[in-house]
């Protein structure tokens, strides 16, 4: 039975019937909502994330890192190095993100927010080209989580693969 099961899948999925059965990834309504906590130390961890998705990632002043990124910051994406500088000099020298102006609310497709402790886990939608698709893309989750440690990230986890960008949309 396992292995009928299993030619099942491997039909369906190179008729690509299972992909059209996939349900979007739709972002929440009120991103800013989800950076707030009635735990204060909850809220002041899910600020920092906030900050730095907002003012970092999306607006590139990464002049600012200092206030959001401790010196001693440890990086899992294997496509930038661990601490500030090398964060900085990533985004700024060899991705060449230029500074915008702050926007007054995050654009990225935030799907849900969690903290726990001294973590705080964002999910986005994420878009995946893929001409095997019957629509040539899909969407995904893509995710980021922080430690949070005396008001700054102390730590990064993305399931990034080398070279590869996030591709959020």
């Amino acid at each position: 039975m396992k292995a009928i099961v299993t030619l099942a899948i491997i039909v369906l999925s190179a008729y690509g019937f299972l992909a059209k059965a996939q349900d979007a990834v739709v972002p929440a309504e009120n991103v800013e909502a989800l950076f707030t906590s009635n735990d204060s130390q909850l809220h002041a961890n899910k600020q920092v994330v906030y900050h730095i998705i907002r003012d970092l990632l999306e607006a590139g002043h990464w002049d600012k890192a200092g206030q959001y990124i401790s010196e001693d910051y440890v990086q899992h994406n294997p496509n930038a190095k661990s601490g500030l500088a090398p964060v900085v000099d990533f985004f700024t020298n060899v991705l060449k993100v230029q500074p915008r102006p702050i926007p007054d609310k995050i654009s990225l497709p935030i799907i849900a927010v969690t903290a726990e402790g001294d973590l705080v886990t964002v999910l986005y939608r994420r878009t995946v080209e893929d001409s095997k698709h019957p629509q040539g893309r899909y969407t995904t989750t893509w995710y980021d989580t922080w430690q949070i440690k005396g008001g700054k990230a102390v730590r990064h986890w993305d399931p990034a693969l080398l070279g590869e960008s996030s591709n959020l949309r």
